[in-house]
């Protein structure tokens, strides 16, 4: 069936919202271009002329296709190489979505992202849907065709399951920037105890290299294990030169709204660290090394203006 050039419109009108939600679900942008791009393809073969509210049409598409895949890829990270993290993004992404509220931001955030993992495919739908873009819950019951009660049901009980997994109060900005400046000073001092007070007594870190760069398959747990494995991290040799092709540069920057620092070798993005910032100190290192999930955030590197690197090491 042939689309009219209005209905393509109204769909390329959708096209950024449809977008946030699935990187939302997914926790891949790559996935999440084709969950929407598969929708469209839906939306073209549909008659429109009977549509009624096509925003609502798209939406339930699009999160019916990202309950499936999120099915399936369950079953793929079940022999997925070391451990699993969300593909990040970085600052003025379009795909990070609303801004607005507490609750949008966080939803995005490197931190929940990774919590989502451990909720069902409707519990993180649920959640997605009411808590970054406000769909009342009338909304996400016909959305996903289930009752309004069970919606508030899944919805609560998602919202339990993150809140019990995040850390404690978060820092401004400006201080989150402090203890970043700080956390590389203390990486590169050779020394162990300063890196130990910044971290919180549960501290850990996590690396995902997809079995295509060296990372760890068990994460680092504990605040003396995590610096001293940071510490070791940022200690120069010639082998990590070679490892990774260079000298690294690091920078200060942002991704899916938390302080995080860029590793970028010859204009290369080879990783993206988000740092989980409390007022209790550093709760979390999520260090993205993936070549496959650092392919976005590298293309908007690429188109960015970048002040200097805050330290360059290996």
């Amino acid at each position: 069936m042939a689309i009219s050039m209005s209905d393509v419109d109204r769909f390329e009108a959708s096209r950024p919202r449809l977008e946030a939600i699935a990187y939302r679900l997914l926790g891949s942008a790559s996935e999440a271009e084709d969950a929407v791009q598969e929708t469209f393809l839906r939306w073209q073969a549909a008659d429109t002329g009977r549509v009624e509210v096509p925003e609502a049409w798209l939406t339930k598409v699009l999160t019916n296709l990202c309950l499936n895949q999120l099915t399936s890829a369950r079953a793929r990270r079940e022999t997925y190489v070391g451990q699993w993290l969300p593909e990040p993004l970085l600052a003025g992404d379009p795909m990070l979505g609303p801004a607005d509220t507490a609750e949008q931001r966080e939803s995005v955030s490197y931190a929940v992202l990774t919590l989502l993992e451990r909720l069902s495919p409707n519990e993180r739908a649920v959640y997605v849907l009411r808590e970054a873009f406000a769909y009342a819950h009338r909304e996400i019951a016909e959305i996903l065709d289930i009752t309004e009660a069970a919606s508030q049901q899944i919805f609560h009980r998602a919202k339990r399951h993150v809140a019990d997994g995040r850390a404690r109060a978060e820092v401004d900005r400006a201080a989150a920037r402090r203890i970043v400046e700080e956390f590389l000073a203390a990486a590169t001092s050779g020394r162990t105890e300063p890196l130990v007070r910044l971290l919180t007594e549960d501290a850990v870190a996590v690396g995902d290299g997809g079995g295509k760069v060296p990372a760890r398959a068990k994460a680092f747990e504990g605040a003396r294990a995590v610096a001293t494995f940071m510490r070791g991290l940022f200690k120069p040799s010639k082998a990590k030169r070679d490892l990774v092709g260079g000298t690294a540069e690091i920078f200060a920057a942002t991704a899916n709204g938390e302080p995080a620092l860029v590793v970028v070798v010859g204009g290369r993005v080879i990783g993206v660290m988000c740092l989980e910032i409390t007022a209790e100190g550093i709760a979390a290192f999520r260090n993205q090394v993936n070549p496959d999930k650092l392919e976005r955030a590298a293309r908007l590197w690429a188109a960015a203006e970048h002040g200097e690197p805050l330290l360059r090491v290996f």
